[in-house]
This record gives structure tokens, C-alpha cells and sequence, in this order.
């Protein structure tokens, strides 16, 4: 006899159980569909029929998450001492000087590391389609992360599964204590239900705003196979809960999202993922950058700030311009174009002043704000010019803009179906630029242009036909778009065959190659140890 399963927890529905019965004529249980129009679901999971009669919800009150475990002591002391110091100093003229904490270090030394702590929350899909392999993949990344989080950092992960979600653990201090009762609950993990990305990350901003301490870096990490059951016609933006969408001080923090899909070696791609993600958000010196611009001379305006994702703003009348940079990792980079209207010079004029350029931002370390003023950009201004020297800098960003306009254009050509037209518009993008780069020796070894290089040809295999596009090209093609419009690394890992080399990876830090390789590290020790039990 065939059982009767609930269409959204997939378990059997028993005699004595309240069930609900739906116009489409498939059957749930009765708190299974409360808690979906709760949530102002009226879609059948199964059909997508819009039902007219649903049964009416049951008011749940809101848990409240104040139990957070306090934020390291230690922190406070430095925090007032910066204080102090600043008052002492006064308003003056900024000066910039080095002063190193000891004066040698031995070539093979490595110091230990000197951030902010970090609180972190984690939003696990544990749905019925993260079962087996993905599950247990899942539980060694979270392990991972709670072995290389210090004693200082905090963590709290929630888990989403059907219609609902709910922490596991709190905001608990990474100690020994606290790591072994954090592996102990990864553990215990279990796969059921359908997915419901939205309610987890309603759960986590909710724990992350009912904090009673806060430690200086916040930032939320969702893992899933992104197949969400309850988005239906929904855009996915629309899971991301508001206090997330927000900009300034009163965004709880950024939303890292890892996927978990079918493509090719998806255990080491995953592991490698979270390793490089915590290795950014564990070296996190900066927070609210924000750059201002300003025209030096009257003539002058700003025309166009390229900023890719990072909000930018110029002025009615073009005299000013900001962009909005947010949290930098130690090392990190960031590069803008900036256009702007240059006046004519009268013949006394040498030198035009272009532009002033200033960053503000708080430093993670002291929780103090810091200003930062960078060099005025000028242009000589003779009777005639010929054969200008274009700078490499600028032209280097010229080539990354330009390559992100391209694949942007492939995605969306691939989307239509027009396969051929999104391999081509990568292929001849490719080829110009490796024409431009061999017409100046300055950028024939540059290794961003060398990247972006192996990037598009790479993508071309991606989008050779339909079934390579939905199966792992455009999960990378989205990856690539978005790893450009934020200049931040996203774990890509590539052999790239014509050349015989790995793909070097843009926007890579120190703190994030090195969590890496500790990742990869780890990665092959399991495996010898597997390989010497099976030969036991």
C-alpha cells in the first residue's frame, strides 16, 4: 500500500493527525500548512496552484535571543587606552609613521594573528536534499571554521529546513568549552524537510539584533544548495531580510552565501569556499570605508564614478563625488574609475589640479574613526601632446571593467538559449585582450590580465552548449560577474589546459591564500588517514 506523505516535510501522514486537504487535492499536515501561510505562502509546494481557502494561522510569539556569551575582555582596555590617546592629541595635522612591535622576527616565524573578533552566525540548509554526502561535507566546513576561530571570536548557526528554522546553538565564545559543545551540536545535525532560505536568515537577524555585547566584526555565512521551495514567484532578494539590505552602521553585517551544487569536485570546491570566505572575515581591518572625492580646480567636473556593486554618488553640479567601499580585509584592494570634464588651460597654466581624494573609515582594531588623505591627481598642461604614455594602472582597469561588461553580456545571451553568441562574445573578448596586452610589453606579464585571460577561456567551455551552461557555467559566470563588481576574491579553482597552469585567483589576500591552503592541507591528511585505515 502506498503511505500518504506530507508534500512539504515529506514525512507520513498518520491516523489522528490533523490534515489539511487542499483545492489542488494534495494533502499536508495541518500545522505543516499553517506555518507556510504563516508566512504568506498560498502557492501549493507541489503544483504551484493558488489556493482561495487556507487554513488560518496560528500567532507564534517571537523567541528573543539575549544570551549571548560576553565579548573577550581583553578588548576593552585597548578600546579606552585609543580613546585617551586621541583626546591627548588633539585636532591637528594628520602624520603617518610605522612603528614595528619588535624589531626582528626570524625569517620562518609566523606571528600570530592580530584582528578584531569576530561574530559569526551561520544559516545551514539541513533539507531533505542535503542528505549523505552534502550533510557530511556540511558538519567537516563547520568544523573547520570552529578549529580556526580564536577565543575571542564568537559563533551561532541557525538551521532552515521546511517552513521553519531555528538556532542551534547561541552566540557562544569559541573556547575550548565552547568549540566542543559547538562540534557536538554540528554533529547531531540531521537532514529533513524542504528548504526555506528566507525564514533562516529572518532567524539570524533576529539573533544577531537581540546581541547584548557585540564584538567589532559581524558577518552571517548562508550554506545551501539554493533550491528553495517557498520562493515560487519571488525574486531571491526578497529572502534577505530588510535590516540586511540597508547600508551604514545599522546593517547587522554582510551575507556571505555558498552554494552547493553538482559541479565537478563539489567536495574540495565547497570546503575551499568556506576556508577562503573565514580566512577574509577573520582579517577584517576596516569597516564604513567611505571615499570622498572632490574637484581641485573650478573647471573641473566629475562625470562618472565606475564602482561596480559599491554605491557611488556625484553631485548635481560634478564638483564632489563618494563611493560607499564598506569592510576591507587586511591587503585588500580596491580600484575605481573615475571619469572627468577637464577645462581648457590658459598659456600661463602648467599644471591643472584635478581631483582631492580622502577615506574615512573605523578601524577594527582600536574602534576608532580614521581619516586618510590620498595624493591630489594632476596633469601637465604643454602646447601640444603626442604619443602620451597611457598609464598601466588605469589601463589595467579599463581591462577588468571591460571584461566584466563581456560576461555579463555572455550570461545573458546564454539565458536566451544563443549558446554560440555567449561562447563567442567571451572568445573574441579573449582575444583582444591578449592582442592588447602583447601590444604593450608593460602588460604582457601582468598577472590581473593573465587571470582574466584564463577566467574567459574557461567560461567558453562553460557555455558550449545548454546542458554545460545549467549544469556548472552558470554558476560560474555568476561568480565571475560578482567576484569583479565587489573586487573580491570568490573560490574559483581552475586548471586551465591550454596553459598548464592553475588560474591565478583576482583579488586573493594574504589571510584568505592562507586559510586556503590550510583548508587544502587538511583536505589531504583526511584522506591519507582514510586511505591507511582501508589498508588496515
Amino acid at each position: 500500500m502506498a503511505r500518504d506523505l506530507c508534500a512539504i516535510c515529506l514525512s507520513d501522514i498518520r491516523r489522528g493527525q490533523a490534515v489539511f486537504v487542499a483545492e489542488c487535492s494534495h494533502t499536508f499536515h495541518h500545522r505543516c500548512i499553517s506555518d507556510s501561510v504563516a508566512h504568506g505562502n498560498r502557492d501549493c509546494p507541489l503544483c504551484k496552484a493558488t489556493w482561495r481557502d487556507v487554513p488560518t494561522a496560528n500567532p507564534v510569539p517571537a523567541p528573543v535571543y539575549a544570551d549571548d556569551d560576553p565579548v573577550a575582555q581583553a578588548a576593552v582596555p585597548q578600546a579606552r587606552a585609543a580613546d585617551g590617546q586621541a583626546a591627548a592629541a588633539g585636532v591637528g595635522e594628520m602624520v603617518l609613521k610605522t612603528h614595528c612591535e619588535v624589531p626582528a622576527v626570524a625569517r620562518d616565524a609566523a606571528q600570530p594573528r592580530s584582528a578584531a573578533a569576530l561574530d559569526l552566525l551561520t544559516v545551514l540548509d539541513v533539507s531533505g536534499s542535503m542528505t549523505g554526502t552534502k550533510l557530511a561535507l556540511r558538519k567537516r566546513a563547520m568544523a573547520f571554521v570552529i578549529d580556526n576561530l580564536g577565543p575571542a571570536d564568537r559563533l551561532c548557526y541557525v538551521v532552515s529546513f521546511s517552513t521553519d528554522a531555528r538556532r542551534e546553538i547561541r552566540l557562544v565564545r569559541m573556547s575550548g568549552d565552547g568549540k566542543d559543545s559547538a562540534k557536538r551540536a554540528v554533529e547531531a545535525l540531521v537532514a529533513r524537510g524542504s528548504t526555506s532560505i528566507g525564514k533562516g536568515l529572518q532567524v539570524a537577524a533576529v539573533v544577531l539584533a537581540d546581541r547584548r555585547y557585540r564584538n567589532a566584526v559581524t558577518s552571517v555565512i548562508l550554506l545551501s544548495d539554493v533550491q528553495d521551495t517557498y520562493i515560487a514567484h519571488r525574486r531571491f532578494v526578497e529572502l534577505v531580510p530588510l535590516a540586511f539590505r540597508g547600508a551604514g552602521s545599522d546593517r547587522p553585517g554582510p551575507i556571505h552565501t555558498l552554494g552547493f551544487g553538482t559541479d565537478h569536485d563539489a567536495a574540495a570546491m565547497h570546503a575551499d569556499s568556506f576556508a577562503q570566505c573565514i580566512g577574509g572575515l577573520l582579517s577584517v581591518a576596516a569597516q564604513g570605508a567611505r571615499i570622498a572625492i572632490e574637484c581641485a580646480h573650478p573647471g573641473v567636473r566629475v562625470r562618472q564614478v565606475e564602482s561596480g556593486r559599491y554605491e557611488s554618488r556625484v553631485d548635481a553640479e560634478g564638483r564632489a563625488a563618494s563611493v560607499d567601499v564598506g569592510e576591507l580585509y587586511t591587503e585588500d584592494e580596491r580600484r575605481f574609475l573615475l571619469l572627468v570634464d577637464v577645462p581648457r588651460a590658459s598659456d600661463s597654466e602648467d599644471v591643472t589640479r584635478l581631483i582631492k581624494v580622502s577615506c574615512t573609515y573605523k578601524d577594527t582594531t582600536t574602534g576608532q574613526a580614521a581619516d586618510v588623505l590620498g595624493n591630489e591627481a594632476v596633469v601637465t598642461r604643454p602646447a601640444e601632446v603626442a604619443n602620451a604614455e597611457v598609464s598601466v594602472e588605469v589601463k589595467r582597469e579599463r581591462v577588468r571593467l571591460a571584461t566584466a561588461e563581456e560576461t555579463v553580456a555572455a550570461q545573458a545571451a546564454a539565458e536566451r538559449g544563443q549558446h554560440e553568441e555567449a561562447r563567442m562574445i567571451l572568445c573574441n573578448h579573449r582575444m583582444s585582450l591578449r592582442k592588447r596586452n602583447f601590444s604593450n610589453t608593460t602588460m604582457v606579464e601582468d598577472a590581473m590580465c593573465e587571470a582574466m585571460e584564463d577566467e574567459l577561456e574557461e567560461l567558453e567551455e562553460c557555455m558550449a552548449d545548454e546542458v554545460q551552461h545549467k549544469s556548472t557555467g552558470r554558476a560560474r559566470v555568476l561568480t565571475g560577474i560578482s567576484s569583479h563588481a565587489q573586487q573580491r576574491a570568490k573560490f574559483l579553482e581552475v586548471k586551465c589546459a591550454r596553459r598548464g597552469r592553475e588560474r591565478v585567483q583576482p583579488y586573493m589576500t594574504a589571510a584568505m591564500g592562507s586559510m586556503l591552503d590550510k583548508s587544502k592541507k587538511s583536505r589531504e591528511n583526511n584522506i591519507a588517514a582514510a586511505s591507511e585505515e582501508e589498508a588496515w
